[in-house]
């Protein structure tokens, strides 16, 4: 769905169309229009061809390949979801060769479980290897932690802002941080200044 989008701060200072995608899908254009998405454990990818100003980005929620008698072209499977973003931007003129990413989320959304065994994790290991073995430059990326993120890319421009969302994990954690840092700040002796 599109809608007017306006930001007074940022790199986004004028008003253009807004395209929200959600888990499993993926938008390209040619337009300047600014994708978005929210990113927990799952991996967005910002393609863009800068020679054409022709880019688009996906949400990829599994990095393995889907179940062959299960098949379907959803993209929230890695490998889908990557093949049907440079299929649909080559559609629109851009070129594969001059394509470059920007590559975001893999958060670790339960602080319990080790960070190598997430999703999130491996999320971030296939892309990784992907755009590595399709020689598409990856110029910047910001994986890990546990806040979910939220991306706008900027197809005219090619630029992303990511906005942190602190993930109620680690709002608790914060707050009793916080609350430990009072309860041992209160058993330390005080200093004491006695006015005669």
């Amino acid at each position: 769905m599109q809608t007017p989008y306006s930001k007074s701060a940022g790199p986004f200072k004028r008003t253009v169309n807004q395209v929200s995608i959600g888990i499993g899908e993926y938008f390209a254009s040619r337009q300047d229009v600014v994708i978005h998405t929210v990113l927990g454990s799952c991996v967005a990818v910002c393609l863009y061809d800068p020679g054409k100003k022709i880019g688009g980005m996906n949400h990829i929620l599994m990095p393995s390949n889907p179940d062959i008698n299960k098949y379907d072209a959803s993209a929230r499977y890695g490998i889908n979801a990557m093949e049907l973003l440079i299929n649909a931007i080559m559609r629109l003129g851009g070129n594969r060769k001059r394509m470059v990413a920007k590559t975001f989320g893999g958060a670790n959304m339960l602080m319990a479980v080790s960070k190598e065994n997430t999703v999130g994790s491996r999320n971030v290991e296939f892309v990784v290897n992907f755009l590595r073995a399709e020689k598409i430059e990856i110029l910047s990326r910001d994986f890990g932690g546990h806040d979910s993120r939220k991306i706008f890319f900027h197809v005219a421009t090619g630029e992303v802002f990511l906005k942190r969302v602190p993930s109620m994990n680690s709002l608790v954690a914060a707050e009793r941080r916080k609350r430990n840092r009072i309860k041992e700040q209160l058993q330390e002796p005080a200093d004491i200044t006695l006015f005669d």
